[in-house]
């Protein structure tokens, strides 16, 4: 049963249905597929399995080079603060959009697919109010993703090195709460950016009845921007790029004093593609009748 059943039969007008009730029904509906849990059980699991993977390796792991998130790796060696840092950004790469990616595509496309997105259009919904349900599931995932591997980190890292272990890449010492709040802030940025992954891919969603062309869609242009990034004859094109930075930025949390500049233009970079990518969708969504 979907969260459009809980929808009222009454149309005698636009907005009727109580919007507590609408995003209740629908972070129920997108809490009890089973892929969607699968997803996040996968990604609570990573920061656990880096740390125990690190505890076992001999030495310090090569950092790879230029290699960024070699380089985390490698600092992450008996650092309860870098960790859940670390096992974020190495999944942020391809496994986090995937989860966003999904939830945007099962939102429309996949309603659409079942046929239960009708249900929405005629229903006494608006198409904004529709847009903002729908925005607000995905946005709940891909929070609830992050806050996952955020958990398991933490009390990961805690448990293998101990309190004294929270210590930056320039040698000083944070206190559990300091460390706790410079986490909190590589979380927030990386939720910004699955935000905006999420509404190009209802953007796209809005326009098919086919989720798993919106999963690849999204993953392609994943993949094509991290390429596009690597090509310093495509400098230009670089500020344009949702992916960029994607692993430098949130090392700035782990400097002191802390950096903030790759940060800011990544936070903006998103909020850009947010608001592009809810107005597409809004712009279809609000002429189509099914």
């Amino acid at each position: 049963m979907t969260a459009v059943l809980e929808v009222p039969a009454a149309r005698t007008g636009h907005d009727t249905v109580p919007l507590p009730r609408l995003l209740a029904a629908e972070l129920r509906w997108i809490f009890r597929r089973p892929r969607t849990l699968a997803v996040l059980g996968l990604l609570a699991l990573i920061p656990i399995v880096i740390g125990i993977g690190l505890t076992l390796v001999s030495g310090q792991p090569d950092a790879g080079g230029p290699n960024p998130d070699g380089a985390l790796l490698a600092s992450a060696v008996n650092n309860a603060f870098v960790l859940p840092i670390a096992a974020i950004v190495m999944s942020l790469a391809l496994l986090l959009p995937l989860a966003s990616a999904m939830a945007g595509a099962d939102a429309i496309a996949g309603e659409t697919a079942h046929g239960t997105l009708r249900g929405w259009l005629i229903a006494p919904v608006g198409r904004g109010r529709l847009l903002a349900v729908k925005a607000f599931g995905v946005a709940t995932v891909s929070v609830v993703s992050v806050l996952a591997m955020c958990v398991t980190g933490v009390v990961t890292g805690l448990i293998i090195n101990g309190t004294d272990s929270l210590f930056t890449l320039s040698g000083t010492t944070l206190s559990v709460g300091g460390a706790l709040a410079r986490i909190l802030l590589v979380a927030g940025w990386v939720v910004l950016q699955l935000w905006a992954v999420g509404a190009v891919a209802l953007a796209i969603s809005s326009w098919t009845e086919h989720p798993m062309l919106v999963v690849a869609s999204v993953l392609a242009a994943d993949i094509v921007f991290t390429i596009l990034g690597f090509l310093t004859s495509l400098d230009w094109l670089h500020p344009f790029l949702l992916t960029q930075n994607w692993s430098l930025a949130p090392a700035e949390v782990l400097q002191d004093p802390m950096g903030g500049q790759l940060l800011g233009e990544g936070a903006l970079r998103a909020a850009c593609y947010i608001v592009i990518g809810l107005s597409l969708a809004y712009a279809r969504l609000s002429t189509r009748d099914g």
